[in-house]
């Protein structure tokens, strides 16, 4: 399965659904689902897109998608987060997390983002690797967002 291109990158709302459960499966095969995430994935429109924020995904040559991500607005402290990252189990190992991030940093760059954060969990030893290639640093982590967050990680564009 060949990604053709994630040029057709940015959020468009047949592609809700898609979001949703890529994001719903991972979620439920490491963790268990949260209101927070049940209350993101409802207020998509709201909570991402019309805040100013952005989703990426990679479409295969069948026009299916096979990974996502968010660029998550936080406008209160002027940062974003790279949110819902997901690849689709039988796309992983490809570069597809690894294309979905470089085309965040550079809609984030284009758009004058200055500081990425991001919320993970050490035992998705994939997800951190990928995380430092794209170039974030761990930084001190000050209470829980998230009862499945354990490294919080951080990137300065500026």
């Amino acid at each position: 399965m060949e990604v053709i291109s994630i040029e057709r990158s940015t959020y468009e709302p047949q592609y809700k659904q898609d979001f949703i459960q890529l994001n719903k499966q991972w979620i439920e095969t490491y963790f268990r689902l949260k209101q927070s995430d049940l209350d993101t994935f409802a207020h998509i429109d709201d909570c991402i897109i019309g805040r100013g924020g952005q989703i990426f995904l990679a479409v295969d040559d069948s026009e299916q998608v096979v990974g996502c991500c968010a660029l998550k607005p936080h406008p209160e402290s002027d940062i974003y987060e790279l949110a819902k990252m997901a690849v689709s189990p039988e796309a992983q190992g490809r570069g597809i997390g690894y294309a979905l991030g470089e085309a965040l940093l550079k809609y984030a760059r284009q758009h004058d983002i200055k500081r990425i954060f991001l919320e993970g969990n050490t035992q998705l030893k994939a997800s951190i690797s990928l995380y430092r290639k794209l170039g974030f640093k761990e930084i001190p982590l000050k209470g829980k967002a998230y009862e499945r967050c354990d490294i919080l990680m951080e990137l300065n564009l500026t």
